[in-house]
């Protein structure tokens, strides 16, 4: 419950949550940790490689899962390439 708390506090004013993803780690798991800046940034690892979409598919999964949310209202704004997601969460 903390872990969600500590999510939804990140997500800005347009319900947008910037992450920043590492695919093929060891294990899956989502961090909440604070930057240089004093500011919170979302880490999360994912255990699929970044190919045809899996990563991003798993890093849906995940947060839907860690939010209690369904992953349909989970989408990626920016980043379908890149590490630094933005991700639009609709309730």
């Amino acid at each position: 419950m903390a872990e969600r708390e500590a999510l939804l506090a990140c997500v800005d004013a347009r319900g947008i949550l910037a992450v920043r993803v590492t695919p093929n780690a060891r294990s899956a798991r989502i961090a909440v940790e604070p930057d240089n800046a004093g500011v919170n940034s979302v880490r999360i690892w994912v255990t699929v490689p970044p190919e045809d979409g899996k990563a991003n598919k798993a890093v849906i999964a995940l947060l839907a899962k860690a939010l209690a949310l369904p992953k349909s209202t989970l989408s990626i704004e920016r980043g379908d390439t890149s590490r630094l997601k933005q991700i639009r969460i609709s309730r």
